[in-house]
Formats: structure tokens, C-alpha cells, sequence
């Protein structure tokens, strides 16, 4: 699976969204070749968001919102494993899971755990989407489940 989708598919609900799509791909980008985030945060803010590179239309996004999910699921990346590991099935390992899937649940574990500002659902919601973006099977349903189990445990007041 690529980590390609169109913004286009984001732009409807705002900078934010398509500043959470483009933070996943930078993680699948980072995870893929190895690169340093904060490498691929400059990539995407100077070359991609807000522009066209071949012939795909990146929308506006909230770059400063976008480099701090990219940057804080990076440096909180054992935190956040440990959190997901915690919730996974027995069956599905972190290391099991695709990339892309492993990308979209660091994303919004990050804001579960950094970013109280933004609500639980919003979160869970808004990464179901990013998942629908790239995935027409049961990720999304996947990615909901994992993320849901992950709020009770972080944010069991707004879970109730």
C-alpha cells in the first residue's frame, strides 16, 4: 500500500485534517526510508503543503499543528508503542501490523496523549478518516477500535 492520497479527501473538513493526513504520510515516509523527521517536516512544508508535486493538489494545512504531530509521535515513540502494544490484540503485535496502519495509529495516539486540546472523538474520528483515505477493507474499523481502547486508557474522563 502506498502512502499516497489525495488532500482532497480532507479538504472539506479543514487545515486540520489535511495537516493529520500529511503527518501520517510524513511518518510512512520517515518509518520507509529512514529519514529524519524533522528532515521530512521541512520536505513537506517547503515542498508539498499547499502545492502540486506531480500533478496531486496538496491543500492548506496548519503547519505548525503538522509538525508537532509528526514531531511528538517521534519522540514519544516508545510511549506511544508501549500504549498501542497495550491495547492490541494478542494476534496483532505492533511489528505485525503494515506500516501505514502502525503510522496512522501513532498519529493519533500522539494527539490522545499530547494534545488535549483537540477532543477524543475529533481524534478517533478524524483518523478513521485518514484510514478510509488510504484503505477500502477493515483498517478503518481496525484503526477505530485501537484508538477507542487507547482514549478509555488516556482519557477516561472523556471517554465515559
Amino acid at each position: 500500500m502506498s502512502a499516497s492520497a489525495d488532500s482532497s479527501d480532507c479538504s472539506a473538513k479543514g487545515s486540520r485534517s489535511v495537516s493529520r493526513l500529511a503527518a501520517v504520510q510524513a511518518i510512512y515516509q520517515s518509518d520507509l526510508t529512514g529519514t529524519a523527521p524533522t528532515l521530512v517536516i521541512d520536505e513537506f512544508i517547503g515542498h508539498r503543503l499547499g502545492r502540486e508535486v506531480e500533478e496531486v493538489a496538496y491543500k492548506s494545512a496548519d503547519q505548525a499543528f503538522f509538525a508537532d504531530v509528526v514531531k511528538g509521535s517521534f519522540e514519544r515513540r516508545e510511549e506511544i508503542d508501549q500504549a498501542i502494544s497495550d491495547v492490541l490484540p494478542a494476534k496483532w503485535p505492533l511489528p505485525r501490523l503494515e506500516n501505514l496502519v502502525r503510522a496512522i495509529l501513532r498519529a493519533g495516539a500522539y494527539e490522545l496523549m499530547a494534545r488535549p486540546d483537540v477532543p477524543t472523538p475529533v481524534v478517533i474520528n478524524e483518523y478513521v478518516d485518514v484510514a478510509h483515505a488510504f484503505y477500502s477493507g477493515s483498517e478503518p474499523g481496525f484503526v477505530n477500535g485501537v484508538l477507542d481502547a487507547l482514549a478509555h486508557r488516556l482519557r477516561p474522563s472523556a471517554s465515559a
